[in-house]
């Protein structure tokens, strides 16, 4: 809780503005207060709310939620090493309190990778804290969302949180690459309708990431040099020389 409460204040300001956003754009107070409970997703709520506003298709809406929400799936993957040995039902419930900032500062508490009992305690405090500021700033947005203007451009907040979830994930030239390309592509395809353009760099930065790992691979590939058969192991049943595998020759 004590290393969520540097960015709570972030926090507090993007949910503000999210619960404005979503009585501005013509929901009821009901149907605003259920998104924020039960969607808990700032970045693609906002993403949304223009596309349900025009009337875009039904398709189009959770195409571009789901688009947001990606980087979770790449978050939860890395999570997965500190959480596999937990029930189904309680990972459940770390996948539905998760976030990105709640992300940072767990990664900056355990960077190791090691298993350790009092994690599970941590997360939960920072999700918590998280929720809790969340979810009172969103309805408090939601009930005074007449008294908020959004001109005040509160929700720049949530950007510069974004900002700083992306800058603790950039640790190499691909990801680099990967990320200015996307962000090129966004600000190029800004006219596009319907909020294509971020499904547009989604795909060209998925392009351009794979495309410079399969690079890098190769590249490592040559420089060790062709592998090279070695003699036949009698006690594993080998009677002739064998091709040794990747593994075996480089561990």
């Amino acid at each position: 809780m004590q290393d969520m409460s540097g960015v709570s204040l972030g926090i507090a300001a993007w949910a503000l503005v999210t619960g404005v956003a979503m009585v501005k754009s013509g929901m009821t107070v009901s149907m605003a207060l259920f998104m924020s409970f039960v969607v808990y997703a700032g970045s693609a709520q906002l993403a949304v709310l223009p596309l349900m506003i025009a009337g875009a298709p039904m398709w189009v809406v959770w195409f571009t939620a789901i688009c947001v929400n990606l980087r979770f799936v790449i978050l939860s993957s890395m999570w997965r090493g500190y959480f596999a040995h937990l029930a189904r039902r309680h990972r459940l419930a770390l996948s539905y309190f998760s976030g990105d900032v709640i992300f940072v500062a767990f990664l900056k508490r355990y960077p190791d990778g090691q298993r350790s009992p009092e994690q599970v305690a941590y997360f939960w405090g920072a999700a918590s804290t998280n929720w809790f500021v969340w979810q009172a700033f969103s309805v408090a947005g939601i009930f005074f969302a007449d008294l908020v203007p959004l001109s005040w451009g509160l929700g720049f907040a949530g950007v510069l949180a974004l900002i700083g979830v992306l800058y603790s994930m950039l640790t190499d030239r691909t990801t680099w690459a990967a990320t200015g390309v996307a962000a090129a592509v966004a600000v190029a395809a800004f006219a596009l309708p319907l909020k294509l353009n971020i499904l547009a760099a989604i795909a060209a930065s998925v392009a351009v990431g794979l495309m410079l790992e399969n690079t890098e691979r190769r590249l490592r590939e040559w420089r060790a040099g062709p592998a090279t058969l070695r003699a036949p192991d009698p006690q594993r049943g080998e009677r002739h020389p064998v091709l040794p595998l990747d593994e075996e020759q480089r561990p």
